[in-house]
């Protein structure tokens, strides 16, 4: 069930331990995850300090594009949760300065949606 929950856009709990062993060069010292979630091949990633949004590319992913939003800079965001036509949640996040949207990501229907709006308000909030 995992793998079409990934396949048709769904967000999973991701492994933290995977996850900070493919962050590895990445974390700074002492920088610890607290929610992972896996968007097929690409990761959405809260950390102590930080959004991490990994987007792997290219038919084998070796490509690989990480993202980082230090929850300092984020100044606002948006979440729209899927209705009973449309299956699609969005989450939108803004940086200081910018008008337009840093970085938007897609979900199908999905009841992680809510848990990362809530991370995400929780770190950028407090």
């Amino acid at each position: 069930m995992s793998l079409l929950n990934g396949i048709m856009g769904n967000a999973t709990d991701a492994n933290h331990e995977q996850v900070a062993k493919e962050l590895e060069p990445v974390l700074i010292e002492g920088e610890s995850i607290n929610l992972a979630y896996k968007l097929v091949r690409d990761l959405i990633v809260f950390t102590d300090y930080r959004l991490i949004i990994v987007d792997k590319q290219g038919v084998t992913g070796k490509k690989v594009d990480y993202k980082t939003f230090p929850y300092k800079s984020i100044s606002r965001f948006s979440v729209e949760t899927a209705g009973h036509f449309d299956l699609d949640a969005e989450l939108k996040i803004w940086i200081s300065g910018a008008p337009e949207p840093v970085q938007s990501l897609q979900f199908r229907k999905d009841k992680h949606i809510n848990e990362i709006q809530k991370a995400l308000a929780e770190a950028i909030l407090k």
